[in-house]
């Protein structure tokens, strides 16, 4: 697999991303959990980020703000499980669409050349999901992984 694979299939609530990268479990599980370097991969590239939490735990809360020349898109959510180097399950809101919360699940998984992140998440309703994709979710999220591949290159 090379690349981002996204799958959000028609008429379900439904968005699936796969990504390979040349890294351990260990090492992306790091990156995408450490305060300190989620604003340096998460989000669009136009966007400046500032997290002011992420406190990765079971009841663990985060919020992080995305910044443009057009205004602010902060999102928030709570940590439900997490398994040091394996699994993550959260919610997801984006606070212009209060109450839409998205449940996730981000599992890593090692192969032969490293790891597969796999995330699978679920939208409160279809019309909430198409909403997300017209907002430019898939942009957020290629780049979000390759920056994330970027990050593991340099560590």
């Amino acid at each position: 697999m090379t690349g981002t694979v996204i799958n959000t299939p028609a008429g379900t609530p439904f968005v699936e991303v796969t990504r390979e990268f040349a890294a351990t479990p260990a090492q992306l599980f790091k990156i995408m959990t450490d305060p300190d370097l989620v604003a340096e991969w998460l989000g669009p590239r136009n966007l400046d980020a500032t997290v002011e939490e992420y406190d990765v735990r079971p009841g663990g809360t985060y919020r992080y703000i995305h910044r443009d020349d057009s205004g602010e898109y902060a999102f928030r959510g709570v940590f439900h499980t997490v398994e040091q180097d394996k699994l993550v399950i959260q919610t997801f809101e984006w606070e212009g669409a209060p109450g839409e919360v998205c449940l996730e699940k981000v599992t890593l998984e090692p192969t032969d050349n490293g790891v597969r992140l796999h995330q699978q998440s679920v939208f409160p309703s279809v019309d909430a999901r198409d909403q997300s994709i017209e907002y430019g979710m898939e942009n957020g999220i290629n780049d979000s992984m390759d920056r994330l591949a970027e990050l593991l290159a340099k560590s």
